[in-house]
């Protein structure tokens, strides 16, 4: 590290003497100038190695922590009092069978038992250390608290639960983000519908069905996760208030906060990021009132969109094949010509410019397939064929005026002759537009062949 340092001040000193040989605005840089600039790098050096300290000190202060839970919870899981105090039994083989039905609990598919060195134990029993800040007490109490939770709510049951609410377009679990994660959305625009509302969340049977519809999705979600290194082990929440119930809708409100109360409780670090799009006001202003008494860790972990950047917010953490079309994305369901492996090409067009994709077609006989879609559009979109043979017509297949927001587009051309497509992007704003787009050829016969072999 000395040496590092000395060669550093040696080339800086070198650099100096020669730039103080120059003139530079009429003035020299003298050596005092120089030993000013060498007493700031040493400042620099000082406090990048503090923080290298800092950093170095919190990671063992972290690893002793988890040491200490898995001494607890391994004590725990022998002495079998993990879920609750060990009652008195009479018969010394029923005793023993509780303890050795002990030694196999799990959560979420990992054994929680630390001396089985299962890989991923430690990555479930980190994010009960990291929600508690990394105290070993409260975290062994959050699990012994999850953990009696499932027992009395029959959780590891509940993916086969079949909970008919009439929501099943509406609470669903839909791609992968840009790390694996599971993705799952919630759209609480379902309660516009006055009738649907009173059928969920009008008794309290119902809201108990509807908070168990809630579970069942993370637990759905967590059954695509893998606690591995370089896997994925935690889960992207989109949740949509586009036509949500407003904060009067009273019984809206109590079982929103009941969910979120029930997966901080006992999905702790479980979802990375949780997304909220299409925020209307009403919702910046009630979170601004309870912001001061969440936790610090809570709120980074959520991200509010208003409707005018859904699209941006979300590619962010979801690639365009992976995110739906309603969205800005290029995702549609069911589909039979794209997939999300069909990686998209990026393209930038400038302020007041246009730009051009274009799609070469060597040979005839083919049809071509795309899709594209502008970042919060706000532009005007033209596609044409346009043939090699300067003798033939150009094709214009599609022309947009202004198109302020919306689906991503699709289209298809069948090739007579060889040429190309090409998307023309004009961008009249003063912002920089982003283009997703990709294509594909797939072999065709023309309309009038199959018609002429069908007579």
């Amino acid at each position: 590290m000395e040496e590092k340092i000395e060669k550093r001040h040696q080339d800086n000193e070198d650099r100096m003497i020669k730039k103080g040989q120059e003139e530079d605005n009429g003035k020299k840089v003298t050596f005092q100038d120089q030993e000013i600039y060498i007493e700031n790098l040493n400042q620099s050096v000082v406090q990048e190695n503090e923080e290298t300290a800092a950093s170095i000190e919190l990671e063992m202060r972290k690893q002793k922590a988890l040491n200490k839970f898995r001494s607890m919870v391994e004590g725990a899981i022998i002495d079998n009092y993990l879920l609750e105090k060990p009652k008195k039994s009479f018969l010394r083989r029923e005793s023993e069978r509780e303890k050795q039905q002990q030694r196999e609990i799990s959560l979420w598919g990992v054994p929680l038992l630390p001396s089985k060195g299962h890989a991923s134990t430690d990555v479930v029993l980190l994010k009960f250390l990291t929600a508690e800040d990394f105290k070993v007490n409260e975290a062994f109490k959050m699990l012994r608290n999850a953990l009696k939770w499932r027992n009395e709510c029959r959780i590891d049951a509940i993916p086969e639960e079949n909970l008919h609410l009439g929501l099943e377009k509406f609470v669903y679990i839909n791609s992968v983000g840009k790390q694996g994660q599971p993705v799952h959305y919630i759209l609480y625009g379902a309660f516009k519908d006055k009738e649907l509302y009173r059928k969920v969340l009008g008794t309290e049977e119902n809201r108990e069905k509807f908070l168990r519809l809630r579970i069942q999705l993370m637990e759905k979600s967590i059954e695509q996760l893998s606690f591995k290194a370089g896997g994925a082990d935690s889960i992207l929440q989109i949740t949509d208030l586009k036509h949500s119930p407003g904060p009067e809708r009273e019984e809206f409100r109590s079982v929103h906060k009941r969910a979120s109360t029930l997966i901080q409780a006992n999905y702790p670090e479980l979802i990375q990021k949780h997304i909220l799009i299409n925020v209307p006001f009403w919702y910046y202003t009630s979170r601004f009132l309870t912001s001061r008494l969440k936790h610090q860790r809570g709120k980074k972990k959520v991200v509010l969109a208003r409707p005018s950047k859904v699209t941006k917010t979300l590619l962010k953490y979801i690639s365009p094949e992976n995110l739906p079309v309603k969205y800005g994305g290029l995702k549609r369901e069911n589909d039979i010509e794209f997939f999300p492996e069909d990686k998209a090409s990026e393209l930038i067009v400038r302020p007041n410019s246009a730009s051009c994709i274009q799609i070469p077609v060597i040979e005839a006989g083919v049809t071509i397939i795309w899709d594209f879609t502008v970042v919060g559009w706000e532009v005007t979109c033209k596609q044409q064929f346009i043939p090699d043979d300067e003798g033939s017509y150009e094709v214009l297949l599609r022309k947009d005026k202004e198109k302020k927001m919306g689906d991503s587009v699709r289209n298809s051309f069948y090739i007579s002759e060889p040429g190309k497509i090409v998307i023309t992007i004009d961008n009249a704003t003063l912002k920089k537009k982003r283009v997703y787009y990709r294509s594909k050829a797939k072999p065709t016969a023309p309309t009038y062949i199959i018609f002429k072999k069908q007579l």
